[in-house]
């Protein structure tokens, strides 16, 4: 079989690897790369950030998510605005860096290993690594001997995320969905942006019951309702499932 032809400056990774790369206020580059960018923002960045500027989820949509209807893609996508600065820069950079760095996204702390998940007919789940060389980068140039793909990534932080990611997978990379079989609806799209990233919505539906699962609620699954966001997340999972594919 052979390789995936990757766009221009991404190179195969793996997790074992070294990687000789680091990036701190101090680098001629510092937050380049928070600017001239598309970033997608998954469920969980929502609900950390959301947390950190405490928000409303619906509070944290209207002002800093752009939904994007793409008739070509299953599902919809959601970015963070950018500043209109002719650079467009990540409305949470400043000139000290990151103001939301403790729960900044997760393509932002894996940055600047890329990172894509899938799960296979076992359901277990595969991922793939790359590295993004970018020309304005002068991170690879910091010496930064022995540290790994694998080490640097625990570093960020990113086991959470890369956990509530991975949960998602048995919705968007459904059999059906991969198939072709089926295709969501609006109204189920609409679902999607409820129980996923209007969280605090989608408690309140589930709350008044106008939202609800055909099988008894777990304890973890009733916390979410009471104020755990993660569990609360993986609920809206579940429902999306049985609503969707009735499981």
């Amino acid at each position: 079989m052979t390789s995936p032809v990757l766009p221009e400056h991404f190179q195969p990774a793996s997790a074992g690897q070294e990687l000789v790369f680091a990036c701190h206020p101090g680098i001629a580059c510092f937050t380049q790369c928070c600017r001239e960018l598309d970033l997608a923002l998954t469920p969980y960045d929502v609900l950390r950030l959301k947390r950190r500027l405490q928000l409303t989820s619906g509070q944290f949509l209207d002002r800093y998510v752009i939904v994007e209807w793409d008739e070509g893609c299953v599902l919809p996508i959601c970015s963070l605005t950018m500043v209109d600065d002719g650079r467009a820069s990540c409305v949470f950079v400043d000139s000290q860096g990151c103001t939301v760095y403790d729960d900044r996204p997760g393509s932002c702390r894996t940055y600047p290993v890329g990172r894509g998940a899938a799960r296979g007919s076992d359901s277990m789940t595969t991922e793939t690594l790359v590295l993004l060389h970018e020309p304005h980068c002068r991170g690879f140039a910091e010496a930064t001997g022995g540290q790994t793909v694998r080490a640097y990534l625990h570093s960020q932080g990113v086991e959470p995320y890369n956990r509530f990611n991975d949960a998602l997978l048995p919705l968007v990379q459904h059999p059906d969905i991969q198939a072709h079989t089926f295709r969501p609806s609006r109204l189920q799209l609409d679902q999607y942006m409820l129980a996923l990233y209007d969280l605090d919505q989608f408690r309140d539906e589930m709350a008044s019951g106008r939202a609800a699962l055909s099988k008894p609620l777990s304890p973890l699954e009733l916390a979410g309702l009471t104020g755990d966001d993660e569990q609360l997340l993986l609920l809206g999972l579940r429902w999306l499932r049985q609503e969707w594919f009735g499981e």
